[in-house]
């Protein structure tokens, strides 16, 4: 195959690839996952959420199987504007039982990115759990920052879906008697 032959078949498959990306970009800035919206809900109807006189909130979400075996954790970052580099993290336990999606929020933290620090991320109020749990959010909150970022209306986080249940570390315990 001729040498000016090979260099156009690469520019087409370049091509054809950057605008398979960006597509795919824009493609899921449009539309939230289900499963970063479930989440977004229960965080809004525990009262996880800051008020805001904006429309809209900001998030970005991890899904890690792995760092609690046997559990699925979503990681998850509400920032405090579209283009900064702060907010607050939150660690959002998921069972499934009979098709319905338990979330248990069990922490929280605000942060800041920052250069000054070795893992790229200051936490301004820290979260319960020590260096540990610290280190797990601060990891989280880096790779959330490579990934897309999805806008949810203050309007659709009113109420959550029938098959979704939430709770939260401050939710008062049962008293027994």
């Amino acid at each position: 195959m001729p040498v000016w032959r090979r260099l156009a078949m690469k520019r087409i498959m370049l091509a054809i690839s950057l605008q398979f990306c960006l597509g795919s970009s824009i493609h899921s800035q449009e539309q939230t996952p289900q499963l970063l919206f479930s989440v977004a809900q229960c965080l809004a109807v525990k009262h996880f959420l800051p008020s805001s006189k904006a429309t809209g909130f900001t998030f970005g979400y991890l899904l890690d199987e792995k760092s609690y075996p046997g559990d699925k954790v979503i990681y998850v970052v509400d920032y405090a504007a579209r283009t900064r580099g702060n907010g607050l993290v939150f660690a959002v336990f998921l069972t499934e039982k009979n098709g319905l999606q338990y979330f248990n929020i069990q922490n929280d933290a605000s942060f800041a990115l920052s250069k000054d620090e070795a893992s790229g991320v200051v936490f301004v109020s820290p979260p319960l759990g020590g260096t540990w749990t610290q280190e797990h959010l601060a990891l989280a909150i880096k790779r959330i920052e490579k990934q897309p970022r999805f806008t949810i209306s203050i309007k659709e986080l009113s109420a959550t879906a029938p098959s979704v249940h939430c709770e939260s570390y401050t939710d008062s315990k049962p008293q027994s008697r």
